[in-house]
Protein backbone atom coordinates (compact mmCIF):
# COMPACT_ATOMS: atom_id res chain seq x y z
CA UNK A 1 0.00 0.00 0.00
CA UNK A 2 1.34 3.40 -0.97
CA UNK A 3 1.64 6.04 1.77
CA UNK A 4 0.55 9.35 0.21
CA UNK A 5 1.07 11.43 3.37
CA UNK A 6 3.74 14.10 2.93
CA UNK A 7 6.98 12.98 4.52
CA UNK A 8 7.25 16.18 6.59
CA UNK A 9 3.77 15.94 8.22
CA UNK A 10 5.09 14.58 11.58
CA UNK A 11 7.70 17.32 11.62
CA UNK A 12 5.02 20.00 11.11
CA UNK A 13 2.89 18.51 13.85
CA UNK A 14 5.87 18.47 16.20
CA UNK A 15 6.58 22.08 15.28
CA UNK A 16 3.00 23.14 15.94
CA UNK A 17 3.03 21.29 19.26
CA UNK A 18 6.26 22.98 20.18
CA UNK A 19 4.71 26.37 19.34
CA UNK A 20 1.68 25.69 21.55
CA UNK A 21 3.89 24.49 24.37
CA UNK A 22 6.07 27.59 24.03
CA UNK A 23 2.99 29.82 24.06
CA UNK A 24 1.67 28.05 27.15
CA UNK A 25 5.01 28.36 28.96
CA UNK A 26 5.09 32.10 28.25
CA UNK A 27 1.46 32.86 29.16
CA UNK A 28 0.41 30.17 31.64
CA UNK A 29 1.04 32.43 34.65
CA UNK A 30 -1.24 35.13 33.26
CA UNK A 31 -3.92 32.63 32.17
CA UNK A 32 -3.90 30.94 35.59
CA UNK A 33 -4.08 34.35 37.30
CA UNK A 34 -7.15 35.31 35.25
CA UNK A 35 -8.80 31.93 35.93
CA UNK A 36 -8.17 32.21 39.67
CA UNK A 37 -9.49 35.78 39.73
CA UNK A 38 -12.68 34.76 37.91
CA UNK A 39 -13.29 31.89 40.32
CA UNK A 40 -12.53 34.19 43.27
CA UNK A 41 -14.99 36.82 42.06
CA UNK A 42 -17.68 34.23 41.32
CA UNK A 43 -17.52 32.26 44.57
CA UNK A 44 -15.66 34.24 47.24
CA UNK A 45 -15.76 38.03 46.85
CA UNK A 46 -16.56 40.53 44.14
CA UNK A 47 -16.68 44.26 43.53
CA UNK A 48 -19.68 45.62 41.68
CA UNK A 49 -20.26 48.95 40.02
CA UNK A 50 -23.45 50.76 41.08
CA UNK A 51 -24.88 52.46 37.96
CA UNK A 52 -28.16 53.78 39.43
CA UNK A 53 -29.31 55.87 42.37
CA UNK A 54 -31.77 53.40 43.90
CA UNK A 55 -29.71 53.05 47.10
CA UNK A 56 -29.02 56.77 47.70
CA UNK A 57 -28.10 58.07 50.29
CA UNK A 58 -26.28 54.88 51.38
CA UNK A 59 -24.73 54.09 47.98
CA UNK A 60 -24.17 56.68 45.28
CA UNK A 61 -23.98 56.24 41.54
CA UNK A 62 -20.35 55.51 40.75
CA UNK A 63 -19.58 53.65 43.98
CA UNK A 64 -17.77 50.31 43.67
CA UNK A 65 -19.08 48.05 46.41
CA UNK A 66 -17.31 45.03 47.90
CA UNK A 67 -19.58 41.96 48.00
CA UNK A 68 -18.90 39.01 50.30
CA UNK A 69 -19.98 35.94 48.34
CA UNK A 70 -19.34 33.71 51.39
CA UNK A 71 -21.62 35.68 53.72
CA UNK A 72 -24.40 33.11 53.58
CA UNK A 73 -23.21 30.07 51.63
CA UNK A 74 -20.68 28.51 49.26
CA UNK A 75 -21.62 27.99 45.64
CA UNK A 76 -20.09 26.24 42.67
CA UNK A 77 -18.30 29.01 40.72
CA UNK A 78 -20.33 30.52 37.84
CA UNK A 79 -23.55 28.88 39.03
CA UNK A 80 -26.33 29.12 41.63
CA UNK A 81 -25.61 25.58 42.89
CA UNK A 82 -25.15 25.74 46.66
CA UNK A 83 -22.47 23.45 48.14
CA UNK A 84 -22.89 24.52 51.77
CA UNK A 85 -25.00 27.05 53.67
CA UNK A 86 -24.27 28.65 57.05
CA UNK A 87 -26.63 31.61 57.16
CA UNK A 88 -29.48 33.56 55.61
CA UNK A 89 -29.93 37.27 54.85
CA UNK A 90 -31.20 39.29 57.79
CA UNK A 91 -33.32 42.44 57.91
CA UNK A 92 -31.35 45.51 56.81
CA UNK A 93 -28.60 43.52 55.04
CA UNK A 94 -27.58 45.05 51.71
CA UNK A 95 -27.44 42.20 49.20
CA UNK A 96 -26.83 41.57 45.52
CA UNK A 97 -29.11 39.25 43.59
CA UNK A 98 -30.41 38.38 40.15
CA UNK A 99 -33.64 40.21 39.38
CA UNK A 100 -36.61 37.82 39.09
CA UNK A 101 -37.92 40.09 36.35
CA UNK A 102 -35.02 40.11 33.87
CA UNK A 103 -32.00 38.43 35.53
CA UNK A 104 -30.04 41.67 35.90
CA UNK A 105 -27.73 42.07 38.88
CA UNK A 106 -29.34 44.32 41.50
CA UNK A 107 -28.31 45.68 44.90
CA UNK A 108 -31.07 46.37 47.45
CA UNK A 109 -31.74 46.19 51.17
CA UNK A 110 -33.53 43.28 52.85
CA UNK A 111 -36.66 44.63 54.53
CA UNK A 112 -38.81 41.53 54.99
CA UNK A 113 -37.62 37.99 55.73
CA UNK A 114 -39.74 34.82 55.38
CA UNK A 115 -42.86 35.02 57.54
CA UNK A 116 -42.77 38.80 58.06
CA UNK A 117 -45.95 40.80 57.55
CA UNK A 118 -44.92 44.05 55.86
CA UNK A 119 -46.89 47.14 54.97
CA UNK A 120 -45.96 50.64 53.88
CA UNK A 121 -48.04 53.81 54.04
CA UNK A 122 -46.65 56.99 52.50
CA UNK A 123 -43.14 55.52 52.68
CA UNK A 124 -43.50 54.61 56.37
CA UNK A 125 -42.95 50.92 57.10
CA UNK A 126 -44.67 48.60 59.55
CA UNK A 127 -43.36 45.06 60.08
CA UNK A 128 -45.18 42.45 62.16
CA UNK A 129 -47.40 45.17 63.62
CA UNK A 130 -44.51 47.38 64.73
CA UNK A 131 -44.32 50.79 63.00
CA UNK A 132 -40.95 52.26 62.11
CA UNK A 133 -39.57 55.33 63.84
CA UNK A 134 -38.43 58.16 61.56
CA UNK A 135 -35.97 60.75 62.87
CA UNK A 136 -34.17 63.67 61.28
CA UNK A 137 -30.52 63.12 60.37
CA UNK A 138 -27.51 65.38 60.71
CA UNK A 139 -27.25 66.81 57.19
CA UNK A 140 -23.54 67.55 57.69
CA UNK A 141 -22.93 63.78 57.66
CA UNK A 142 -24.67 63.22 54.32
CA UNK A 143 -22.74 62.82 51.04
CA UNK A 144 -22.31 66.15 49.26
CA UNK A 145 -24.68 65.38 46.33
CA UNK A 146 -27.43 64.44 48.81
CA UNK A 147 -26.90 67.43 51.10
CA UNK A 148 -27.01 69.75 48.08
CA UNK A 149 -30.49 68.48 47.13
CA UNK A 150 -32.19 68.89 50.52
CA UNK A 151 -34.72 71.36 49.12
CA UNK A 152 -36.17 68.60 46.94
CA UNK A 153 -35.74 65.53 49.15
CA UNK A 154 -36.36 64.33 52.69
CA UNK A 155 -33.70 62.21 54.41
CA UNK A 156 -34.61 60.33 57.58
CA UNK A 157 -33.18 57.69 59.87
CA UNK A 158 -35.51 54.67 59.80
CA UNK A 159 -35.44 52.44 62.91
CA UNK A 160 -37.47 49.24 62.99
CA UNK A 161 -37.18 45.89 64.81
CA UNK A 162 -33.68 46.63 66.06
CA UNK A 163 -32.31 47.73 62.69
CA UNK A 164 -31.54 51.23 61.47
CA UNK A 165 -30.70 52.83 58.12
CA UNK A 166 -30.89 56.18 56.34
CA UNK A 167 -33.60 56.48 53.69
CA UNK A 168 -34.52 59.17 51.21
CA UNK A 169 -37.81 60.27 49.64
CA UNK A 170 -38.68 63.00 47.18
CA UNK A 171 -40.89 65.87 48.27
CA UNK A 172 -42.61 65.47 44.87
CA UNK A 173 -42.97 61.71 44.49
CA UNK A 174 -42.24 59.67 41.38
CA UNK A 175 -45.68 58.80 39.92
CA UNK A 176 -44.63 55.29 38.88
CA UNK A 177 -43.36 54.18 42.31
CA UNK A 178 -45.95 53.20 44.91
CA UNK A 179 -45.37 54.75 48.33
CA UNK A 180 -47.92 52.40 49.93
CA UNK A 181 -48.60 48.64 49.81
CA UNK A 182 -49.72 45.72 51.95
CA UNK A 183 -49.98 44.36 54.49
CA UNK A 184 -48.42 41.37 52.76
CA UNK A 185 -46.79 38.21 54.13
CA UNK A 186 -43.33 37.30 52.86
CA UNK A 187 -43.47 33.67 51.61
CA UNK A 188 -41.13 30.96 52.86
CA UNK A 189 -37.82 30.97 51.01
CA UNK A 190 -38.33 34.51 49.67
CA UNK A 191 -37.37 38.05 50.68
CA UNK A 192 -38.82 41.53 50.31
CA UNK A 193 -36.27 44.07 49.04
CA UNK A 194 -36.47 47.86 48.96
CA UNK A 195 -34.05 50.55 47.88
CA UNK A 196 -33.03 53.23 50.37
CA UNK A 197 -34.07 55.78 47.73
CA UNK A 198 -37.70 54.89 48.30
CA UNK A 199 -39.22 56.98 45.49
CA UNK A 200 -36.74 55.90 42.81
CA UNK A 201 -36.09 52.19 43.13
CA UNK A 202 -37.07 49.20 41.02
CA UNK A 203 -37.56 46.96 44.06
CA UNK A 204 -40.34 44.75 45.50
CA UNK A 205 -42.95 47.13 44.11
CA UNK A 206 -41.72 46.32 40.58
CA UNK A 207 -39.96 42.93 40.70
CA UNK A 208 -41.89 41.19 43.49
CA UNK A 209 -40.32 38.88 46.07
CA UNK A 210 -36.76 37.57 45.63
CA UNK A 211 -36.05 33.86 46.06
CA UNK A 212 -33.28 32.85 48.45
CA UNK A 213 -31.35 30.93 45.81
CA UNK A 214 -30.71 34.01 43.63
CA UNK A 215 -29.19 36.07 46.46
CA UNK A 216 -25.47 36.13 45.66
CA UNK A 217 -23.81 37.92 48.55
CA UNK A 218 -23.74 40.71 51.11
CA UNK A 219 -22.38 44.17 50.31
CA UNK A 220 -20.09 45.26 53.15
CA UNK A 221 -18.16 48.32 52.01
CA UNK A 222 -17.35 50.80 49.27
CA UNK A 223 -13.99 50.06 47.67
CA UNK A 224 -13.79 53.33 45.75
CA UNK A 225 -16.07 55.85 44.09
CA UNK A 226 -16.09 57.91 40.89
CA UNK A 227 -18.14 61.05 40.36
CA UNK A 228 -19.96 60.46 37.07
CA UNK A 229 -21.14 64.07 36.89
CA UNK A 230 -17.68 65.57 37.41
CA UNK A 231 -15.41 64.00 34.77
CA UNK A 232 -15.28 60.69 36.68
CA UNK A 233 -13.06 62.21 39.34
CA UNK A 234 -12.53 60.03 42.42
CA UNK A 235 -14.55 60.72 45.55
CA UNK A 236 -11.71 59.96 47.96
CA UNK A 237 -13.89 60.59 51.03
CA UNK A 238 -15.96 57.51 50.12
CA UNK A 239 -13.02 55.11 49.70
CA UNK A 240 -13.19 52.10 52.07
CA UNK A 241 -16.43 53.28 53.74
CA UNK A 242 -18.39 50.60 55.58
CA UNK A 243 -22.02 50.15 54.48
CA UNK A 244 -24.63 50.39 57.22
Amino acid sequence: MTNNAPPNTPALADSELTGVAKYWREWRGFVLFIAIMLVFRSAIADWNQVPTGSMIPTILEGDRIVVDKLAYDLRVPFSLIRVAQWGDPQRSDIVTFESPKDGKLLVKRVIGIPGDIVSMRNNRLTINGEPGRYDDVDTTLLPEPVAAAMNNIEVLNETLLGTSRTVMTFRLRHPQIRSSFGPITVPEGEYLMLGDNRDNSQDFRVIGFVKREVILGKANAIAFSLDYENYYLPRSERFFQQLL
